[in-house]
């Protein structure tokens, strides 16, 4: 493992990378990742179960909640969850379930509102979740209001970014994301505006798309017309962080290229000189895919609907953006990414199809892989391992390439 906190390091590192005739030293082999882990349902039920209803997801951003009243709805992660920002300017999430017979208290993706009011019975409750008024009250005995609460969700935010955890233990979000709290300060998520957001069904299971946003192995095949012809897979740098979370640093092919996509934007200044101009990636585990720059960052966010189709939702942020204005370099550069984006979408269905047949037995995986196998390790450690159903489990065997 090789410290990669400054730019010196991070050339360091990537002359390494470059130069290397094998894996490092001690690296170990990575057991094949078994099959059955992408199409057994015992598995994937325990996967929904034990981290998706467990684990900080991406919710929104908070120029959805430009006043407060606002509010809107997210089902992606499985339960259908509303998002608020009070009258005091606090943001909290809670399920959209009211506490009479469990009617949903809105139907839409997204609104103002003083309070909620249940379509079905009338009952009502304020901003904060609180119940203030029933319907024939007189007909209730010993009802008590302050048990009748909406039922609340974890609600935490990186700067503007607001995640949403069903797990009412779980550790702080801060905490949880470990070193990329203080990498993130650069980025200023706070003053980054919500530019586009835009989702896509796919036709696989969520994890045939997650391994291959965290990798760069597949780049000479798939993207061989757009990314390869400017970022050096050779030289990808990889963190290995605790709670699954990693980092990918991809250096340009050559050191002077610049998106030309971007000349024009306004740039957030603090960001550092290995963001600005290399392609880093950051997963915060399980499904949020990052790879920002000094220009803008695109938030990656991989759902599962089924067991054997997802959705994949591409959100951009950016600095000094007007929503009421005309942005055509904005509308340039989401379309150049949207172009990137197809390329590793084309292929899904296909392989979905590929993995259910008896043909596929499990994935071998090289050192530029070992994200993926990260990504593994951590689902079952969060599953439990006594937990697994036979033959699904992957060997632990990474624990001296993650970084404390």
């Amino acid at each position: 493992m090789m410290d990669v906190s400054t730019a010196s390091d991070f050339r360091q590192a990537m002359e390494f990378e470059r130069n290397r005739k094998g894996p490092p030293d001690g690296f170990p082999a990575l057991p094949d990742i078994p099959g059955a882990r992408y199409t057994d349902p015992e598995f994937l039920a325990l996967e929904r179960e034990q981290m998706w209803r467990r684990a900080w997801l991406y919710a929104g951003h908070a120029d959805q909640l430009a006043e407060p009243g606002s509010w809107f709805l997210t089902r992606n992660p499985g339960s259908p969850i509303l998002v608020v920002r009070g009258l005091d300017g606090a943001i909290r999430a809670f399920y959209n379930t009211c506490q009479h017979r469990g009617a949903p208290l809105v139907a839409e993706a997204s609104g103002e509102a003083r309070g909620f009011v249940c379509p079905y019975h009338g009952w009502s409750y304020t901003l904060e979740g609180k119940l203030v008024a029933v319907r024939d009250k007189r007909d209730f005995v010993d009802l008590d209001f302050t048990c009748r609460s909406l039922v609340s969700v974890r609600c935490e935010s990186i700067g503007n970014l607001i995640f949403i955890n069903e797990d009412a233990g779980a550790e702080p979000l801060a905490d949880h994301i470990g070193p990329m709290a203080e990498e993130f300060r650069q980025y200023q998520f706070g003053a980054l505006r919500l530019v586009d957001s835009r989702s896509y069904e796919v036709g696989c299971n969520v994890k045939v798309l997650l391994d291959a946003f965290l990798e760069v192995y597949h780049i000479k095949s798939i993207h061989e017309k757009t990314v390869d012809r400017f970022l050096d897979h050779r030289g990808m740098v990889i963190t290995l962080w605790p709670n699954g979370h990693s980092r990918m640093i991809t250096p340009n092919s050559r050191p002077d290229w610049k998106d030309p996509g971007t000349i024009g934007m306004p740039r957030i200044e603090t960001v550092t000189e290995v963001p600005a101009n290399n392609n880093v990636s950051y997963l915060i585990y399980p499904n949020f895919v990052m790879p920002p720059s000094d220009t803008g960052v695109p938030l990656l966010q991989f759902w599962p609907v089924t067991d054997t189709t997802c959705r994949v939702v591409s959100t951009w942020i950016g600095p000094d953006y007007d929503p009421a204005a005309a942005n055509p370099l904005w509308d340039t550069r989401i379309k150049n990414w949207e172009r990137i984006l197809y390329e590793d979408l084309q292929f899904a269905p296909q392989i979905q199809e590929s993995l259910q047949s008896r043909g596929f037995q499990g994935m071998p995986l090289n050192y530029q892989e070992r994200r993926i196998y990260h990504w593994h390790a951590e689902l079952d450690r969060r599953i439990g391992i006594n937990r697994l159903p036979a033959g699904t489990a992957v060997k632990q065997v990474l624990g001296d390439f993650v970084d404390a």
